[in-house]
């Protein structure tokens, strides 16, 4: 792991829709809760050399894979709903044909059951980064009536799915105690030493601000993962002397109307990175593979 970090990170200099045009297939924008390419980007550069395996157990469209094949990495992913891990293969395929010099897999599959589903990677991982669900739709795209002139607003591409098994259905305590099973498994696939990097913000329901954060660094504790550090990812642009807002509509609009009732809340502009490492063990690491896949082949 690398041994100086700064405390902050300008990963929202450019929109989340301008980072992924022309690197991954267009079809990706219909995923509600994608992770930022520069957050990805920049954790794997961090915290891995070329030629190591890093891991997403979650990885909706595969923008964790496809960052780190870009960067020269090989990577492995786990997506329970099979729409997008058919879309993380494509963006996958988009990205070698673009250059990308690692490579990449995509296994779909219920996370919580990692070790069984990518059993030759145990101990193998140099880095494990993923986020959790945030509920079972978030924002996504919208039209108000100031874009279309009709009233009301238009809502699409919010759904995550409509499996009830997905743990973006669960309530919190079930959401927790699932994502724990994940971060358990994942253990079991970094090496020694290796990394586990969890990308997570707050958020509200019925207007109570839920610690995500907080609870994640509990049950990633109790996975048998030592807390290292935390970094604040900006979702927010720098400019000249101020900021460059990317919140969402929903973020502003709820904003604004609880102002309107006398509450000072304020949109969350940053993910919290919380980094975590495997603890070593006694006894000889695991020999690390020379390529990846073994036998060096395609997706």
């Amino acid at each position: 792991m690398a041994e100086v970090t700064t405390s902050v990170w300008a990963t929202g200099q450019r929109p989340s829709r301008v980072q992924r045009r022309g690197r991954y297939v267009p079809e990706s924008m219909r995923h509600p809760g994608k992770m930022l390419p520069s957050i990805a980007a920049r954790v794997i550069d961090t915290y891995t050399q070329p030629g190591e395996l890093v891991v997403d157990p979650m990885c909706g469209i595969g923008t964790t894979l496809v960052e780190a094949t870009h960067l020269g990495r090989h990577a492995a992913g786990v997506e329970y709903e099979e729409q997008w891990a058919r879309l993380a293969v494509a963006n996958l395929g988009y990205a070698k044909k673009q250059g990308a010099s690692g490579f990449g897999r995509v296994v779909a599959g219920d996370a919580r059951n990692i070790a069984r589903l990518l059993p030759d990677l145990a101990g193998r991982a140099a880095l494990v980064l993923t986020s959790p669900p945030y509920g079972t739709y978030t924002h996504g795209h919208i039209r108000s009536t100031r874009d279309t002139g009709e009233p009301g607003v238009r809502k699409w591409n919010h759904h995550y799915s409509a499996d009830r098994g997905n743990l973006a259905h669960q309530q919190l305590p079930a959401l927790l105690e699932g994502f724990g099973r994940i971060l358990a498994g994942c253990r079991d696939l970094l090496r020694p030493g290796g990394v586990a990097a969890i990308t997570v913000r707050p958020y509200r329901v019925r207007g109570e601000l839920v610690d995500l954060p907080g609870h994640v660094h509990q049950v990633a504790s109790e996975a048998g993962l030592a807390f290292a550090d935390r970094i604040v990812c900006l979702l927010c642009g720098l400019g000249e002397g101020h900021l460059l807002n990317r919140a969402s509509f929903f973020q502003l609009h709820e904003a604004r109307k609880a102002w309107a009732r006398g509450l000072p809340v304020h949109a969350v502009a940053h993910e919290d990175l919380l980094v975590f490492v495997r603890p070593h063990v006694l006894g000889p690491e695991p020999a690390a593979p020379t390529s990846y896949p073994p036998d060096g082949g395609e997706l």
